[in-house]
């Protein structure tokens, strides 16, 4: 688990990790932005990246989990920046990709230095307000909270069904790989669909 994206969680008393929630939450989505909005060079580019292996730094977070969090992503904007390249030229293609790979460096420091109840707690208090017009704040914050963990549990699920393939010497095929992951997710679906109705959410 401790190289499958947004599946890990490192304790500390850095400056990051002190920071509350919803100003990381804040900061993260401001990043974003900003970044998309505002980054028109590979340089500019760069230095925003720059600037998230900072906070990198900051966090003290080893290199390897780093990259264990961050470089999954890479090969699927490799391709995008091929795309790009072909469709925008080169500069262009550059400067997605580094925008892309900063975002979701940034999104991964949040999850490293953020436990979920902390990251539910901000997400409460921030649209409570909206609660006396009807918004259903506890089922989004729960909605939130349960995205989070299961988008890693999801990644965890494909690599073990590609690890058994492997150890079987089995060729690829679409059917090997998709029927197990489909069959897992169905039935951690339901389980989670049973545990959630047991107590009592959404009545």
């Amino acid at each position: 688990m401790r190289n499958i994206p947004l599946g890990v969680y490192l304790p500390g008393t850095t400056p990051i990790h002190r920071l509350p929630a919803g100003w990381k939450f804040l900061f993260l989505l401001t990043f974003i932005l900003l970044s998309t909005f505002l980054v028109k060079t590979p340089l500019v580019a760069a230095g925003w990246l720059a600037a998230v292996a900072l906070g990198y730094v900051v966090a003290r977070v080893p290199l390897r989990t780093a990259l264990g969090q961050t470089l999954p992503v890479l090969p699927v904007l490799l391709v995008l920046g091929a795309f790009q390249w072909w469709q925008r030229g080169w500069e262009f293609a550059l400067t997605t990709v580094l925008v892309l790979f900063a975002s979701v460096a940034a999104a991964a420091l949040l999850t490293l230095t953020t436990t979920i109840a902390e990251l539910m707690g901000a997400v409460e208090r921030g649209l409570s307000p909206f609660a006396r017009f009807g918004l259903p704040v506890e089922t989004i914050s729960l909605a939130v909270s349960l995205t989070l963990r299961l988008i890693p549990l999801q990644l965890a699920t494909v690599h073990e069904v590609l690890a058994a393939r492997k150890a079987r010497g089995a060729g690829f095929s679409v059917a090997a790989f998709g029927t197990p992951v489909l069959v897992r997710s169905i039935r951690r679906a339901r389980l989670l669909a049973e545990a959630l109705i047991a107590r009592g959410v959404g009545d």
